[in-house]
């Protein structure tokens, strides 16, 4: 879908698909465990511990911080990435809404 479709839809469906995007690959799931595990950590330490390469581990890092999850900090020209927690307890609380509010009537 287009970007120039979503003025269809409320800006809290709007974001629900945007968290599911982030969530829908395993590799941007496996680099929010692996950060989530640790004080903080560069790109090549995910290169390292994932396998993929650093151009793609850079877009998926990317993706997951363009929706506030990831808070940085840098040292020399490395930048050291931890957990945004607020933005997670923030977003945790819309999915569990939508997740809740959302029920079957049929079948």
């Amino acid at each position: 879908m287009g970007a120039s479709k979503l003025f269809m839809f409320d800006q809290r469906i709007n974001e629900v698909a945007r968290i599911a995007k982030v969530l829908a690959h395993p590799a941007r799931i496996s680099i929010l465990k692996y950060i989530s595990e640790q004080d903080g950590c560069i790109c090549n330490d995910l290169v390292d511990e994932i396998g993929l390469s650093q151009a793609t581990i850079s877009q998926h890092l990317t993706v997951i911080g363009n929706e506030g999850l990831l808070k940085g900090t840098f040292t020399g020209k490395k930048k050291s990435y931890c957990l945004n927690i607020e933005r997670f307890e923030e977003l945790q609380m819309l999915l569990n809404s939508f997740l809740n509010k959302t029920k079957s009537n049929c079948c």
